[in-house]
């Protein structure tokens, strides 16, 4: 009886090993108080950007992104705990351990030729949204380079006819800010939070009755999000 229990103690111990392993592997290894590097750095980015975090970026996990970690974690139903694990991690658009793979979402996207083109996309319609919702919009136009009703390049589908007001006003051509670049990169990357709408619009100034009758599935700042 004493051999079963300590075969099956140790069985028990092998199977949490090998989910802690998994876990890691899937989605990166747990940041914690006095953890450090890259992964630190873009949490932090994160954080900062959508208010959470007062302090500095610096890469250095201490008590100023402990306590941002925390209010970030009770304010999207997360286990108020402090460590950035696999879930909080997915809410933060960190997963499959931060190292996205360029999008494969991406037909018609190079990164290096296309990004200031999305950048100044984004910049244009969304300047003045909450980050998350900059991603949002540059999700949005490449979400529609796999949709065959749009063109399958980035320039073909921003400057598709009808398709963007900046294009006919002008504003595409405005130089973008970090946040513009900061929030390409994160589309190009394949954070997409709109989990592939492919229409975005403001319900203050729309005036299409068409496009009405899309299903939204999202709204962030001023942006409502629909798929087809």
């Amino acid at each position: 009886m004493k051999k079963f229990s300590a075969i099956f103690l140790i069985l028990i111990l092998s199977i949490s090993f090998m989910s802690v392993l998994y876990l890691e592997r899937s989605y990166g290894q747990t940041l914690a108080w006095g953890s450090s590097g890259e992964d630190v750095r873009i949490a932090q980015s994160r954080l900062k950007q959508w208010g959470y975090l007062e302090g500095g970026v610096d890469g250095v996990f201490g008590k100023t992104t402990y306590d941002a970690v925390i209010k970030f974690q009770k304010a999207n139903g997360l286990t108020p705990d402090g460590v950035i694990g696999a879930q909080t991690r997915v809410a933060l658009g960190m997963s499959s351990n931060n190292t996205k793979t360029n999008t494969p979402a991406s037909r018609g996207v190079s990164r290096s030729d296309d990004i200031h083109l999305l950048a100044r996309a984004i910049h244009a319609e969304s300047k003045g949204e909450p980050y998350l919702g900059q991603v949002a919009v540059g999700a949005v136009m490449l979400n529609r380079i796999k949709h065959p009703s749009f063109p399958n390049t980035l320039a073909g589908v921003v400057y598709q006819p009808c398709a963007f007001e900046p294009v006919k006003n002008g504003t595409i051509n405005e130089a973008p800010d970090d946040s513009a670049y900061n929030a390409a990169r994160d589309v190009l990357n394949g954070w997409d939070p709109t989990g592939g709408a492919i229409y975005f619009w403001n319900p203050s100034t729309a005036t299409s009755k068409w496009i009405w009758s899309r299903k939204v599935t999202l709204t962030i700042g001023r942006h409502v999000f629909a798929h087809d």
